[in-house]
């Protein structure tokens, strides 16, 4: 069953329930949030047939941000839907033009074959297809209305989408991360991410605010699917940003930071995981968050350099 016509879809990235991307359908049209990779593709086309929309009825594709697990397979999706345009923060749209430094950047990190295998060659989206979303900016899927939100913190070019008839937001990565994996009876545990190289913990603390501010009813999140009670895990997340750069100021200094980042961001997280009735030992814990745990030390030690001389 689908709520206001919000069909979730896992894009198949890294791993099962690890990476959403969303279809809204209304009136007869379609539109989708954030897209995962070139390799997700077959399945939003999958999800569209099973809504039963035809690829010509997809109004819209808005992204959050342009990181590649959340829009790296725009270009190639778009050639799939001949009347949708592209909705982006204005710092992002240069680079859904042309990718090749988002490549690049990746590549620098990653190397040629996993990027291949993980995102698939990016494929730039035509200018004429693309609209910038200033803050504000409203998004009209037949008369529903989709406001584009600036939250920045996770990201400069980063936005949330308010979706007015269901009172739900969509959030990207602003409003962190919660895995299905660690629900336990006290309801989600979730965490920030801080993935580089934009990380601004005031700014996060203030776009979390704003998005409580519209009293929503639930978030739709990418890492993973909609959370209720968002006020409870609103508190969390304020208190793992402060506590993660309480950690990261401490190990400022010492020579090997970023091995001791990803060892206290293990324990931060194993302490709070405990603490909410999570049950699994360190071998488990490092399964689920092993990628995130490396993402986060990498993007604290960024903000360190950056912000912190």
């Amino acid at each position: 069953m689908t709520s206001h016509g919000i069909h979730t879809i896992d894009t198949g990235f890294v791993r099962p329930q690890f990476d959403a991307a969303y279809l809204l359908t209304h009136e007869g049209h379609g539109a989708f949030i954030d897209c995962g990779t070139n390799h997700s593709v077959p399945r939003l086309l999958e999800a569209l047939a099973n809504a039963r929309m035809a690829t010509s009825q997809v109004d819209w594709l808005i992204l959050t941000h342009v990181h590649l697990d959340h829009a790296g397979g725009a270009g190639e999706l778009l050639a799939h839907l001949p009347n949708a345009r592209l909705v982006v923060h204005p710092r992002g749209a240069r680079h859904m033009a042309d990718p090749s430094q988002l490549w690049a950047g990746a590549l620098a990190v990653y190397g040629e074959d996993v990027m291949e295998k993980a995102y698939g060659r990016l494929r730039p989206v035509p200018a004429e297809r693309i609209v910038e979303a200033p803050d504000g900016h409203t998004v009209d899927l037949r008369g529903r209305r989709l406001r584009c939100l600036d939250t920045p913190g996770h990201a400069k070019h980063h936005i949330a989408i308010y979706d007015e008839q269901a009172n739900v937001c969509f959030t990207g990565d602003t409003f962190g991360l919660s895995y299905r994996s660690f629900d336990t009876e006290q309801g989600p545990f979730i965490l920030p991410t801080t993935t580089p190289v934009q990380f601004d913990p005031i700014a996060l603390h203030a776009s979390i605010e704003r998005l409580l501010e519209l009293k929503p009813e639930a978030m739709y999140l990418t890492h993973f699917g909609r959370i209720d009670r968002p006020q409870r895990l609103a508190g969390m997340l304020h208190t793992l940003i402060d506590a993660m750069v309480a950690l990261a100021r401490s190990l400022s200094d010492v020579a090997d930071r970023h091995e001791q980042l990803v060892r206290a961001l293990t324990e931060l997280y194993a302490r709070h995981l405990a603490e909410h009735g999570w049950q699994g030992d360190r071998d488990a814990l490092w399964h689920w968050l092993s990628m995130d745990i490396e993402l986060n030390a990498q993007g604290l030690g960024v903000w360190l350099d950056r912000d912190n001389r």
